[in-house]
């Protein structure tokens, strides 16, 4: 695509707002272990942050895509970086609030905080991800640009992890203040971000009207639609899989620091998955990897549930203070979990290049209906969390993940396909 040589720039400022993105959203899990050690709270109630971040989708994914198809993606950026550093001043302050007087107003602010944060997340998706697969050129090249914003994604997720997991070695005595660092380094993330854009030139697309009839027009096309549905229950693997291995864990008596360094590989596994991902998307389907790692998911989360807990493993960690490798002996299943930061590595990107293939003028429009549906983040956790609480068991929670996996297997071998059209 010619373009794309002429708009290096546009691509670089995406693939550093991908970044951003995975840091910010990624400070929700191990807050969750912060949130648990203000009193006694559920595994349900502990995951507030992700509420807050993920529920913002809900109500700011079409708004989102209004805004590009009104202002452009250079000005809807600048509008979301806003939001962002409001929602990360909100959730530091939270922290400067005394919890064992009035608990329910830290949490309250804390909430606050995510769920303006979450809008912001909301509004830069809407702006990568189209954004990246414009530049691509759509098809199998698009995917692959995605592929790359995905790498520098995954590789914010583990700096955060390692980040939060020194802030909070002890996980007994952790409060929401002790994140300060993390959520300043978020703070300035957003305002360099800020400055760069301002001064960044990007050839905006031609944008259809504003009309919200384009959105049911869109959502004619079943490929977008049952796409939308893949990318909710796909937020529940993401997402839940490290977070429940971070609560597990850490309930075996394992300290936070080390677990920190511990799911922080999950994420490492999605920056190799992507990079791979990202070599070979040019020459390999979306339908195709989509289909592999779907299937591989739902092996690694079945051996994962039912393998033998009193089987252990070393298994790695890094210490990025020190610089070496930490080992630390875990469930063989837990190990498994682990493995599928490999397969969901590539599935976001998957998912979204299939489900906008031929929309054209709709793609904005999709866009914003498509990060409506990262709600599930807010809505699968809980759910994953509510059965860990009735089961008495983490393992078994991973159900919800499975029935998740189930569905994208589907989507990519069927739903997917594009000559499936339903009447507008």
């Amino acid at each position: 695509m010619s373009n794309q040589k002429k708009q290096w720039g546009a691509i670089i400022v995406m693939i550093a707002l991908f970044a951003m993105i995975a840091f910010v959203t990624n400070l929700c899990t191990p807050m969750a272990t912060i949130i648990k050690n203000q009193g006694e709270i559920s595994n349900v109630l502990a995951q507030i942050g992700n509420y807050g971040n993920f529920v913002a989708y809900l109500i700011m994914g079409i708004p989102a895509g209004m805004l590009i198809a009104k202002y452009g993606y250079k000005k809807t950026a600048l509008i979301g970086l806003v939001v962002g550093i409001v929602g990360i001043l909100i959730q530091w302050y939270s922290g400067q609030l005394d919890a064992q007087e009035n608990l329910g107003l830290v949490f309250a602010v804390y909430l606050i905080g995510a769920f303006i944060a979450g809008l912001c997340m909301c509004i830069l998706n809407c702006v990568v991800n189209p954004m990246l697969n414009l530049l691509g050129g759509g098809g199998n090249k698009g995917n692959q640009l995605i592929q790359l914003g995905g790498v520098f994604n995954s590789s914010a997720a583990v700096a955060c992890y390692i980040l939060m997991g020194a802030l909070i070695a002890d996980a007994t005595k952790a409060k929401i203040d002790d994140a300060t660092p993390a959520l300043m380094i978020a703070l300035a993330i957003f305002v360099v971000a800020f400055v760069v854009i301002c001064f960044t030139k990007i050839e905006e697309p031609e944008q259809a009207p504003v009309q919200v009839e384009l959105i049911k027009e869109a959502m004619s096309y079943r490929h977008f639609a049952l796409g939308a549905l893949a990318i909710f229950l796909y937020m529940g693997i993401e997402v839940g899989v490290p977070n429940f291995v971070n609560l597990y864990l850490i309930g075996e008596g394992i300290p936070a620091g080390t677990v920190g360094m511990l799911v922080a590989v999950y994420w490492f596994m999605m920056l190799i998955g992507r990079l791979v991902g990202a070599s070979i998307g040019g020459k390999v389907s979306s339908r195709a990897m989509i289909t592999t790692v779907s299937t591989i998911t739902l092996l690694l989360v079945l051996f994962g549930m039912y393998a033998p807990s009193d089987i252990t493993v070393n298994f790695p960690g890094v210490d990025w203070g020190k610089l070496e490798l930490i080992w630390q002996e875990v469930p063989l299943g837990i190990f498994s979990f682990l493995l599928v930061g490999l397969c969901t590595s590539v599935m976001w990107g998957g998912i979204f290049n299939m489900a906008v293939e031929g929309l054209g003028k709709y793609t904005e429009f999709a866009s914003g209906m498509f990060m409506t549906m990262v709600v599930g983040g807010g809505i699968l956790v809980p759910l994953q969390g509510w059965v860990a609480d009735v089961t008495g068991s983490f393992l078994t929670s991973y159900t919800v993940v499975l029935v998740c996996a189930a569905y994208i297997l589907f989507y990519a071998r069927v739903g997917s396909k594009t000559n499936l059209k339903a009447k507008a």
